[in-house]
C-alpha cells in the first residue's frame, strides 16, 4: 500500500524542486503532487550533494511527496543511507521516497569516492535488500560481498514499516532488470515515449521471471519541459539548457526525449508518456522562469487529466 499511496492513485504530476524555500513554497502551494531532488558528489557541473538538498527539501515542504531523483546509491555506504532516510523519513511524516540510480556518466565521482566503477552495478543490487533489511529495526548480518557486516541494528526507523519506496532509474536492460525484480518503481530519464513503452513492457517481464506481482508498483517518467507560445524558442532554449547540463548537442534530440513547444505541443506530448503506461510525471522545466510551474499545472495539466478522466469513464462505459 506505501508505493500507491505515495506514487499512484491517478494520474500525477511532480516536478524537480526550484533551489530556494519560497519557489519550494509556492509549488507545493501551486498543487505539485510531488518535488524531487539530486546532486552530484564530484561532476563538471556545480550542484548540491542529494542527500543534502533532500533533508532541505523535507524541511521545506508540508503535505507534498519528497523524493531524490536521484541518489548515486553506489557512492554511498547503504547503512549510512538507511540510517539518513529513516531520519528523513519521520522528518517528513512519511512522504519520502527513495528514487536510486548507478550513475558512471561522470568517472570521477567514483574514483574520489574510491568505489571501482565497474562494482557500481553489483552494488545497487546488494544495498536494495540490503537497507530495507536495516531499515526492520532488528539485528542485520550480511556477508557481503561489498558491504558486510554483522550486528548492526539501525534505529530508529522509518515513518512506515518496511521503509519508503524505492525507485530506480536508468537507461539500460541492467536498469530494468533491477526495478523489476528488486525496486517499488521504475523512472527514466531521457526517454521518448516509445522506448518508454519498450521499457514497461521490459521491466514488467524482469518481475514476472522474479515471480513477482507488479500491481503496486510505480511509473514515473523524468520528462524536461519547456513551453513558449513561440515553439521554436521552446525547442531551443530547451536543447540549450540540457546542452549546458550535459555538454551535447540537443537541437535534435530535445524533440525526442522532452516535452518543448506551445501548450498545445506540450499536452500532446506529456499524453503520449501517458498512454505509454506512465502514471506519475516528474517534470523538468527547462528555462529559469516563474511562470513555467505555474503554466504548467494551469494549462498543462489539466487538460492532460481530464483525457485520463474520460478515458476511464468510457471504459467503465464499454464494460457495462
Amino acid at each position: 500500500m506505501r508505493t500507491r499511496e505515495l506514487l499512484s492513485g491517478g494520474l500525477r504530476i511532480g516536478c524537480v524542486a526550484p533551489d530556494d524555500a519560497r519557489g519550494v513554497r509556492d509549488a507545493e502551494d501551486l498543487g505539485v503532487d510531488s518535488l524531487w531532488v539530486g546532486g552530484h558528489i564530484a561532476s563538471r557541473n556545480p550542484g548540491p550533494e542529494a542527500m543534502v538538498w533532500l533533508a532541505r527539501l523535507v524541511e521545506q515542504t508540508s503535505s507534498v511527496v519528497v523524493g531524490s531523483a536521484v541518489l548515486l546509491l553506489p557512492l554511498y555506504p547503504p547503512a549510512i543511507v538507511a540510517k539518513q532516510v529513516a531520519d528523513l523519513d519521520r522528518a517528513s511524516g512519511g512522504r519520502l521516497v527513495l528514487g536510486i540510480g548507478a550513475g558512471g556518466e561522470y568517472p570521477e565521482e567514483f574514483s574520489a569516492c574510491q568505489v571501482p566503477l565497474n562494482e557500481r552495478g553489483g552494488r545497487m543490487n546488494e544495498a536494495i535488500p540490503l537497507m530495507r533489511r536495516l531499515w526492520s529495526g532488528e539485528l542485520v548480518t550480511h556477508p557481503g560481498p561489498h558491504y558486510p557486516m554483522a550486528d548492526v541494528r539501525i534505529h530508529p526507523g522509518p515513518a512506515r514499516e518496511g521503509g519508503p519506496p524505492i525507485v530506480v532509474a536508468g537507461r539500460q536492460p541492467v536498469a530494468m532488470r533491477r526495478a523489476g525484480q528488486l525496486a517499488d518503481g521504475w523512472m527514466p530519464y531521457m526517454y521518448s515515449p516509445r522506448r518508454y513503452r519498450e521499457s514497461v513492457r521490459e521491466v514488467c517481464r524482469f518481475g514476472v521471471e522474479a515471480g513477482r506481482e507488479l500491481d503496486d508498483f510505480a511509473w514515473l517518467a523524468y520528462v524536461p519541459v519547456c513551453i513558449d507560445d513561440d515553439a521554436d524558442r521552446a525547442r531551443r532554449d530547451a536543447a540549450a539548457f540540457l546542452g549546458g547540463t550535459y555538454r551535447q548537442d540537443f537541437e535534435r534530440l530535445v524533440m525526442h526525449i522532452g516535452a518543448a513547444g506551445t501548450v498545445t505541443d506540450v499536452v500532446a506530448r506529456l499524453r503520449e508518456y501517458v498512454d505509454a503506461g506512465a502514471r506519475h510525471l516528474v517534470l523538468l522545466p527547462c528555462r529559469p522562469d516563474e511562470q513555467q510551474l505555474a503554466r504548467l499545472l494551469d494549462e498543462v495539466v489539466p487538460r492532460i487529466r481530464s483525457r485520463q478522466s474520460a478515458s476511464r469513464s468510457s471504459r467503465r462505459h464499454d464494460s457495462l
